[in-house]
């Protein structure tokens, strides 16, 4: 698919179907793209929606059957959106950082594709109230989800949740208890968690 040039081309890349219930569309949305008039477009669509579909049907879509209908705060994130935020210290890493994460259709360093998307998960915060429990949620994809990071966020208990073909399998987070939860090497990294997350559903259709 070549790079849309019009507003009827914009559209056909609105209704790729990502995954069950996921479309492209639900992941174009940037308040940086909509408010500084930036087209917030892949340059390479075909990899944006190849690592779009890992995402969604891997990471969102069993989130979405266990939990209920999840919040998209963000997902996509084009190379010259994302370019003009880290000029303007808005929120957004470098281009050669973000790549395989919220820049979807962009390589890593290694060659490797991934893609990230900010997500809230109702049915946590509808439940949840406590310090630190945003980590309940934390464990729960980290034992039943093959995830590739996670980053935990103030408002709403955003994350993101991001799937990598090198999956780094790692958890931060800005919220208290700050800093890296776990990742390789950790003590607490590998073994069963779910002590931390009990009265969660089972992944659904387990």
């Amino acid at each position: 698919m070549r790079k849309p040039n019009s507003m009827k081309g914009l559209e056909h890349l609105g209704r790729v179907r990502l995954s069950e219930n996921f479309f492209f569309r639900d992941f174009l949305h940037s308040e940086i793209a909509d408010f500084y008039r930036i087209p917030n477009i892949p340059d390479d669509p075909d990899l944006a929606i190849e690592a779009g579909r890992h995402l969604c049907e891997e990471l969102l879509e069993p989130l979405q059957r266990t939990f209920g209908r999840l919040h998209i705060r963000s997902g996509y994130r084009s190379d010259e959106v994302n370019a003009f935020g880290n000029r303007n210290n808005l929120n957004c890493s470098t281009s050669a950082a973000t790549a395989a994460d919220h820049i979807w259709d962009r390589r890593d360093a290694d060659g490797c594709i991934g893609a990230t998307a900010c997500v809230v998960v109702p049915w946590l915060i509808d439940r949840y109230r406590g310090e630190g429990d945003w980590q309940k949620m934390a464990w729960w994809i980290h034992d039943h989800l093959p995830y590739a990071s996670l980053c935990f966020f103030p408002k709403l208990w955003a994350f993101n949740i991001q799937w990598h073909e090198r999956p780094a399998r790692r958890i931060m987070s800005y919220v208290a208890p700050r800093g890296v939860l776990t990742k390789r090497g950790m003590a607490n990294h590998e073994g069963d968690h779910a002590e931390f997350y009990a009265g969660f559903p089972p992944p659904a259709g387990c």
